[in-house]
């Protein structure tokens, strides 16, 4: 059994995180309550005009079950054991009362359950992967996500790139960061290093999102890397380059 998020390709008798971000005015904001939250499959044999969807209760989740992870950021982990999961599409339905005055409202997201996926290939798993994120500047003292995306180095619109895509997709995504050596840093490379493997915050299909931090940084260019983990090998990217500036 895997631990995955919501747009990470779950399978059957994964563990799915399912989040809810709640924002007042740009701002995450806590809600007075979350009463439950309930799981639908959208099964096609059931749609109808009264249920154009095809909506079936698979499970429901009292509000207690619900972890405040910060302000704002509410999670509940649900396992997907079969046979009350199977292959398709879900919906996933949080009830909350905003505040002590308005009603409560019901908040709609959706996710999917994928297939296992199975390969077979006379080689082993050669092919490489590329890096790419963004922004490559932060001016310190902001606060703000990096987006990282894997591409698979492989001929383009073939069976095997989409495999290699939903590799990426599965697969665990870390970054770090250090900073370059200059007149203002430690030649030591250990006390250069201000992330070293970290898993990045969310994942994202073929992206990945990790909230940087630099109120604390030095001005300055810094080499940042990735590292993509799945079965036996490990894919770590060239060392690129993030500005931070005053």
């Amino acid at each position: 059994m895997a631990l995955k998020e919501r747009y990470q390709n779950p399978t059957v008798n994964d563990s799915i995180r399912l989040r809810s971000f709640v924002y007042n005015s740009n701002n995450f904001s806590n809600v007075s309550n979350i009463e439950k939250v309930d799981i639908y499959f959208l099964d096609p044999t059931l749609r109808s005009e009264a249920n154009p969807d095809g909506r079936r209760l698979v499970e429901s989740f009292d509000g207690s079950l619900v972890v405040a992870e910060d302000v704002g950021k509410y999670l509940l982990e649900i396992n997907a054991v079969s046979p009350l999961y199977t292959i398709g599409n879900y919906i996933d339905v949080w009830t909350m009362a905003i505040d002590n005055v308005e009603p409560s409202s019901a908040i709609e997201y959706k996710f999917s359950i994928y297939p296992n996926l199975w390969y077979t290939t006379p080689i082993p798993v050669v092919y490489d992967f590329k890096f790419h994120f963004q922004p490559n500047k932060f001016r310190q003292g902001e606060v703000k996500y990096l987006i990282m995306e894997i591409i698979p180095n492989v001929p383009r619109g073939s069976d095997l790139c989409a495999y290699y895509e939903n590799l990426a997709i599965v697969s665990d995504l870390k970054l770090s960061l250090q900073q370059q050596c200059g007149p203002c840093a430690p030649k030591e490379g250990d006390l250069r290093l201000i992330l070293d493997e970290v898993s990045v915050d969310y994942r994202e299909k073929k992206f990945g999102y990790y909230q940087l931090d630099t109120r604390e940084l030095d001005c300055g260019i810094y080499d940042i890397w990735f590292t993509l983990e799945f079965g036996t090998n490990v894919y770590i990217s060239d060392r690129q380059q993030l500005q931070i500036y005053n």
